[in-house]
């Protein structure tokens, strides 16, 4: 896999690790930061291996399903799910704004304790992927943080509030 582009997130969040992994597999909090200034639907969020998670964000008439099926979750530690677009049948499709973009992405979050902050490595590969499916993420790879970060400041906020509220654990 060496020879494929990785797409790399490093980012501390000031919150004790439990509640950084509740944000990422409570569903309720997952659609409120996940798919920034959009309305994410989490159509089905099933966090064992092989469980599938159908994500939907809609803006305006428009809407953009994707399909994430967890192949590793170890919880607070890791998650790994193959993530695709799909149509509205959760079936694998083409993204309809980029369609030499990879089918299957291999994505692994890892989360890391350091004292009552959280180290989160958020990395995106392509898996199986066409020539033309890995330079498109490669040339795509640039940009990939500014929507992350849109999230991840949304994700700040809210873990402000779940510390405030004392409803984080």
């Amino acid at each position: 896999m060496s020879d494929l582009p990785e797409y790399i997130l490093d980012r501390v969040f000031d919150a004790p690790r439990d509640m950084v992994w509740r944000a990422w597999t409570d569903p309720a909090l997952l659609a409120r930061w996940y798919g920034p200034n959009v309305e994410t639907i989490i159509h089905k969020f099933d966090l064992k291996p092989g469980g599938v998670w159908l994500n939907e964000m809609k803006w305006g008439d428009k809407s953009n399903c994707s399909k994430m099926t967890f192949q590793e979750v170890v919880a607070p530690e890791k998650l790994v799910w193959h993530h695709t677009m799909t149509d509205t049948d959760w079936n694998i499709a083409a993204n309809p704004m980029m369609p030499d973009w990879p089918r299957i992405l291999l994505t692994t979050v890892t989360f890391e304790e350091n004292g009552a902050t959280t180290n989160v490595r958020l990395t995106q590969i392509p898996f199986e992927a066409t020539a033309a499916e890995i330079a498109c993420f490669k040339e795509a790879m640039a940009g990939m943080d500014k929507g992350w970060g849109s999230g991840y400041a949304i994700l700040d906020e809210m873990l402000r509030e779940l510390r405030g509220s004392g409803n984080g654990k």
